[in-house]
Order: structure tokens, then sequence, then C-alpha cells
């Protein structure tokens, strides 16, 4: 059977998604940063114990020109997940944290890509922030929906460079693909990836947002920002589909049909909560939240733009060609709440 490349195979997608190619009997090889952090490589070390002989696990680091090279031998298909996915509180130096190792990672493993003969496909995670910076810009569109037609190009370095890095990243990637003709582009789009992780190692944005939640950090009130979610293992399907299904092509947004709010996921993990009194049962006033903004790294400007603003979101492609059925609201933030507090307890 063909093998597959799995990039940042440590990572809360990047695990799901190796762990699934294993399930459907794929030959996977994947990318760790370093052997050396065993506690974030030992999901990875199971699964090889597992699936006997089925995975390999190569050392690779994204600012690192051709490190990827070894693992990508052999392999037809490269899903490129390793990047950074921070939120406001975590970026200290948005071109250091996130557009350098967005960028550069991108660059290194279509490099590789570029001279690794076997490779006839590669599906890249980007994400729905390269669609739009603010969500009053989607709101400003057709029927207030984000479509796979939508590039972000109000971000920068310095205005939520998160969503800059995924831009960048995402337009280099099409870039160099056009540039060659022997292997092909499928890009993923996802919302805000939640649901249950398998490592208790994962340090992904998604999860630092609402995993504060869920702790009580805000317990007075939350800003009322609303986000299009999507569960890991629906992230995970998405991209296997997209490896597989040769007529594929372009990008795929991967998320819910609209927008939720933070509030509303307070509500859904409610009745299961093992002390529901942390958690919020309103929305901060807009005037608190611009106070607090700049104690955490967030603009008046980007504040005006998503506070309170809710849009809908076209995932009909995905669906129709991708084959996706999206898994509810309510499981997503249940199933996540539950790994999240088994992980919790197992430390």
């Amino acid at each position: 059977m063909a093998v597959s490349l799995v990039t940042g195979g440590s990572g809360f997608i990047g695990l799901h998604l190796v762990n699934l190619l294993l399930e459907k009997g794929h030959n996977v090889h994947t990318t760790v940063r370093s052997f050396k952090d065993i506690a974030k490589c030992q999901p990875l070390l199971d699964l090889q114990s597992k699936y006997p002989g089925k995975l390999s696990i190569f050392e690779a680091n994204l600012m690192k020109d051709g490190s990827f090279t070894q693992a990508m031998q052999g392999c037809t298909v490269i899903y490129h997940v390793a990047s950074p996915f921070l939120v406001p509180q975590q970026i200290k130096d948005g071109v250091k944290d996130c557009v350098e190792p967005a960028l550069q990672g991108t660059r290194n493993v279509l490099e590789s890509v570029n001279h690794c003969d076997s490779v006839h496909r590669v599906v890249l995670t980007s994400s729905i922030a390269a669609m739009y910076g603010d969500c009053i810009k989607v709101a400003s569109q057709k029927n207030s929906t984000l479509t796979e037609s939508s590039w972000n190009g109000t971000s920068s370095a310095t205005n939520n460079p998160y969503h800059y890095s995924k831009v960048i990243a995402e337009r280099e990637a099409w870039k160099m693909q056009q540039a060659q003709n022997r292997w092909d582009l499928v890009v993923i789009n996802p919302g805000l990836v939640l649901g249950p992780s398998l490592s208790p190692e994962s340090s992904s944005g998604s999860l630092f947002m609402v995993e504060s939640m869920y702790r009580g950090d805000n317990k007075m009130g939350c800003p009322e920002l609303y986000f299009p979610i999507v569960d890991v293992r629906d992230v995970a399907e998405a991209h296997v589909r997209a490896g597989a299904n040769p007529a594929a092509k372009g990008r795929y947004i991967v998320a819910g049909a609209q927008a939720i709010g933070l509030l509303e996921m307070a509500y859904l993990v409610r009745p299961i909560h093992r002390n529901p009194k942390v958690l919020p049962r309103r929305n901060l006033p807009k005037l608190l939240v611009y106070a607090i903004g700049p104690f955490i790294g967030v603009s008046m400007k980007r504040i005006a733009g998503n506070i309170g603003v809710r849009f809908n979101v076209d995932n009909s492609r995905s669906v129709r060609e991708l084959g996706m059925s999206y898994r509810v609201a309510d499981e997503v933030i249940k199933d996540h709440y539950e790994a999240w507090l088994k992980n919790k307890e197992g430390r």
C-alpha cells in the first residue's frame, strides 16, 4: 500500500489524522519537532505499538531547510499539518511565533515535495483564518456567508498575526504548486477545531481558549465572539477524503454551517460540567472588552470588527465533493470537555 506523510503528527489535528490513516490500513510516516520531548511523542509511540510496521516517526523542524526530505521518501500523499495555532494571549512576537514558522515551514515542505518524485498530491491544512480577518467583513458579504472564494485581506504581521500567517502560507503553497505540474494541491480550511484530544500535551490555541472557560477564567462573563466550529475527528476525515479522492481540488471550508458564540458553548457544556458555577452566564459589555483588550494583545479595531458579529458558513463543497457530514455543536463541545477532564485528572 502507498505511504502517506503527516507533518506535525504529535499535534492536535496531526495525531487524529495519523490515527485515522492507520485505522484505515495506510502506511504512515510522520514528523515531530524533537524526539527529546517524550511526552509529546508518547501517543505516536503507542500507535507504533498498536500498528506494528505501519508507522515511522521522523524528526523535522519547520525552520530547518531540507529537514522533511527523509520523512517524505516513498510517500505519495503529503498532509502538511504542522503549523502553530496561537490565540492573542499566547503570542509574544507575531512574526517569530506565527508568521515565520507557517511560511518557512510551508516552503520547506513543498521544496522537498518538488524533489520527491513519488509525491502526486499535497493536502495542506490552512484555516478559515486565511479567508477573513474580522467577522464584520464576512457579515458584509452576500447572506453574511463565508465561502471558499474569500481571502483575508486585512490582517498583517502586527494586526492579527495568526490569521496573517495562514494567508501568506496558503498563498505561498498555491504559488509553488502552480510553478510545476507533477503534484496537485488540495487545501482544507477548518473552522475553530474542538473535540477530544488524543494527547494531554496538546497546546493548540483552540483548546487554550475553550479550556480556559472550562476552568472558570470567564466566570464573570465572556466576550461576545462567534466561531464556526468543527470536530477534530471531522477535520481528520476531511483530510483523508481529500487525499484519496482524485477529483478533489481547490479549497474546502470544513466547519459547521453557522458560527456559535462562546456563551452558547458554555450553555452546551453546563449540564455535564463538574462545577457549572464557574461557567459564564452573560456576555461582557462591549465597553469592558475594549478596556481589557490591550492587556491581552487585542486592538480596539479588532474588537470593533468581531464583538457581537455572527455569520454563516457555506460548507456545501465539502459536503458535496468530500461527502462530509458534520457532528453537531452539542456533541463537539461535550466530547471536548469530557476528554479535557479525563486528561486533566490523569495528570
